[in-house]
């Protein structure tokens, strides 16, 4: 019995020295605590940290060897072009396809005639480390279309398509270190 009460008074003063450590008027000692059934009743740690994004990507301006078929040396090779021999017109400065890269031995990239035609003229300007090659490549008239699987560092794979299948030709172009070179000449 002496037992029971000594643990009687030990859990009354335990009440008492809670009691007495909490302040009348703070906001916990009036706010009810969760419930058993209340799921905000497990106690919760901190909310977890919102993952990190992944790091963008290299943009042209941070590989300075990427395609980059909005390079302003376009525009300014294709300013230098005489005018279309079908059309007597100039020339649309956006590409309709290419590899420009200024890093590459040898890029190319396809521009039409400024014209209304439903069928305007097309050619392909070349590259050598991002400059125009005016002269001493081979005519380059008629192609529409570049092929990227057959294109490396120093080979361009030009291609015309007509539209029909396996009627599509393929003309690759080579830098052998002075000057553009025909290479090859295949049908698909």
């Amino acid at each position: 019995m002496r037992t029971a009460g000594i643990l009687c008074t030990l859990a009354g003063v335990a009440v008492l020295a809670a009691a007495g450590c909490s302040s009348g008027d703070s906001t916990a000692s009036k706010t009810p605590g969760p419930t058993a059934d209340s799921p905000s009743a497990s106690p919760a740690g901190p909310p977890p940290a919102p993952a990190a994004p992944p790091p963008p990507g290299p943009t042209a301006a941070q590989d300075p060897c990427a395609t980059d078929l909005a390079a302003p040396e376009i525009a300014r090779a294709v300013s230098t072009l005489p005018r279309d021999p079908r059309s007597d017109q100039g020339w649309n400065p956006e590409p309709l396809a290419g590899n420009y890269n200024p890093c590459a031995q040898l890029s190319a990239v396809i521009v039409k005639a400024n014209t209304n035609s439903q069928n305007p003229n097309t050619r392909a300007l070349m590259f050598h480390q991002g400059k125009f090659i005016p002269t001493g490549v081979p005519d380059t008239y008629g192609f529409n279309g570049l092929d990227t699987s057959a294109s490396t560092g120093d080979t361009v794979a030009l291609q015309y398509s007509s539209g029909v299948a396996g009627l599509d030709s393929i003309v690759k172009f080579r830098w052998n270190g002075s000057g553009v070179e025909l290479i090859g000449n295949t049908t698909r």
